[in-house]
């Protein structure tokens, strides 16, 4: 007598609730046991309610989040934004030859604090104007002339955490390109605001997003995402674009020490670009000595030929 199956013991709807609770890897891990299992696993209703306990931006109204559930299935968004992206993903920018997406990005902006959703905002981005592809890239999800309402309590920065997910409808894909949790706390040195930096490095550049916590209070005052180049440039939006392509298209990681990984790079970003400036700078001072000897032999010889003459 063949052993009952937890098919054969629980009805779907009690089996398709139970997954419906487990997290994405533990979800896949279900639907590859039996074939019953992979077909409740294969639900969009499930999928999506994981999107949505992961994202809480997502349940936004408003056009961009409409966008952006019209345009990827769950079940790709989840695959796409819930890994960290590759972080020689995007070197192959120029390798793939990626056309530039052309229509808006959306951004799904959600800030917790010990698991608990503080702020969630879904940002759409128009990127196909001369300005946008020629400026600097800049989204920003808060912003400082219309904050958010103050919350009951205020966090401690150095515990909050951010998923931010760039997802183009055009191409049907997506990426988080924050490292979830803080890769550094510092000061600002004129307005005194705690600013909780998250950054992810692709293909030799540095996503960083940027959480102002207002002093005093410790409330969000503003939450923007920036792109430099390893020489601490600012990325255009053009540029930027291709990146994002490039890692939508590239395979992802996973694993528990991913962040730690995203701290150590940023670390490792930092220590290069500012060897590369003191490296500038100590040419650009090489060659000042340069000119100001041969500006000196050219004035001494001038002299030498008046004196002889």
């Amino acid at each position: 007598m063949a052993a009952a199956t937890v098919e054969d013991l629980l009805h779907a709807d009690v089996l398709g609730c139970a997954l419906r609770r487990l997290d994405g890897r533990s979800l896949a891990a279900a639907s590859c046991a039996t074939a019953g299992l992979r077909a409740l696993a294969a639900d969009p209703e499930t999928w999506r309610a994981l999107c949505l306990a992961e994202w809480p931006s997502l349940a936004l109204p408003g056009p961009g989040a409409r966008l952006l559930a019209a345009a990827i299935p769950p079940r790709r968004l989840f695959a796409d934004a819930f890994p960290f992206p590759s972080p020689e993903a995007a070197a192959l920018a120029g390798e793939l030859h990626l056309p530039v997406p052309a229509g808006e990005l959306v951004s799904a902006v959600d800030v917790c604090c010990g698991g608990a959703p503080l702020l969630s905002r879904v940002v759409a981005t128009p990127a196909s104007s001369p300005w946008f592809l020629g400026s600097p890239f800049r989204v920003e999800a808060v912003e400082r002339k219309r904050p958010p309402a103050p919350a009951s309590a205020a966090p401690a920065p150095a515990e909050l955490e951010l998923s931010w997910v760039v997802a183009d409808p055009a191409r049907g894909r997506a990426v988080n390109v924050s490292s979830r949790r803080p890769v550094a706390v510092d000061r600002h040195w004129y307005t005194s605001e705690t600013l909780v930096r998250f950054a992810v490095v692709l293909g030799g550049c540095k996503f960083e997003a940027t959480v102002a916590c207002a002093e005093g209070s410790g409330h969000v005052a503003e939450v923007a995402l920036a792109v430099e180049d390893a020489d601490g440039a600012a990325v255009s939006g053009e540029g930027t674009l291709r990146l994002l392509a490039a890692a939508m298209e590239a395979p992802r990681r996973g694993g528990e020490r991913e962040p730690e990984e995203a701290k150590r790079r940023y670390h490792e970003f930092v220590r290069r670009k500012k060897g590369r400036k003191e490296s500038k700078a100590r040419r650009e001072a090489l060659v000042d000595l340069c000119c100001s000897a041969a500006s000196a032999a050219v004035v001494l010889t001038f002299l030498a030929a008046v004196a002889l003459r």
